[in-house]
């Protein structure tokens, strides 16, 4: 069912701590690979934002929106000319 590389085996291999650590010598690895992605969700800026700008706009617009729908913030009609 699965075709297994032997290059990617070989690839795999070159990581030592086969014996002692099993599948789990790989764990260092996506912790780094995770710190590089949460470094680069607070620091790069793609146009002005950064991901937590977005998150930030966005769940304030969210609360907002649940304001208004609670009743605690009432929009004014515009006034009849």
């Amino acid at each position: 069912m699965f075709y297994r590389s032997k290059t990617l085996k070989d690839v795999f291999n070159l990581v030592p701590g086969k014996r002692r650590f099993g599948s789990y010598r790989f764990l260092p690895i996506f912790f780094c690979i995770g710190g590089v992605m949460e470094w680069i969700m607070i620091n790069v800026r793609i146009g002005r934002e950064t991901f937590y700008d977005v998150y930030r706009r966005k769940r304030a617009e969210r609360e907002y929106q649940q304001k208004i729908v609670d009743g605690q913030i009432v929009l004014d009609q515009p006034a009849a000319k």
